[in-house]
């Protein structure tokens, strides 16, 4: 039976840690060290810590390996104008979902993304997007992600 915990403020290094390994598995090439990693560790303290409860990690420790983390799921809240389809607008978003290297193919993935899953569901969330890599689209359908209708779009401003 895999052991899933929701992350605390300490664990915001390992967790910055593993969203490094993420990024890499995205890109191609691992992110080099820089100012990111203390303001991502700065906000996981802050967040994991807030007691209005709008950002949760689900983590799974690394077997015979103290303080380290073998995978994690992170997700948001975030409250929008209801509509027929949410009237609440409590509308969630999930990142940052990454397995250690060493510790894939085991259900850790899944089994953090399940309690988050439950966390959004406690909450009365009824609607949860994410962005799937294609390694990961398989279990996010699995769990009932399906496509949206409509393109995404962004816009990237530029640093001032």
């Amino acid at each position: 039976m895999i052991k899933v915990r929701r992350a605390g403020p300490g664990d915001a290094a390992e967790i910055v840690r593993l969203r490094g390994v993420m990024l890499a598995s995205m890109d191609g090439v691992e992110p080099p060290p820089g100012p990111w990693q203390p303001a991502a560790r700065e906000v996981l303290r802050e967040r994991l810590a807030d007691p209005a409860d709008l950002m949760a990690v689900f983590v799974v420790d690394a077997p015979d390996r103290p303080g380290v983390l073998a995978a994690c799921a992170t997700g948001t809240i975030e409250r929008r104008l209801g509509g027929p389809g949410n009237p609440s607008g409590l509308t969630g978003y999930v990142f940052n979902v990454v397995t250690d290297p060493g510790c894939r193919r085991r259900g850790y993935s899944r089994a953090c993304m399940t309690g988050l899953l439950d966390w959004y569901r406690d909450r009365g969330v009824l609607k949860i997007d994410l962005r799937a890599s294609v390694a990961g689209e398989g279990l996010y359908r699995s769990l009932g992600f399906r496509d949206t209708p409509g393109p995404t779009l962004r816009l990237s401003l530029p640093a001032s």
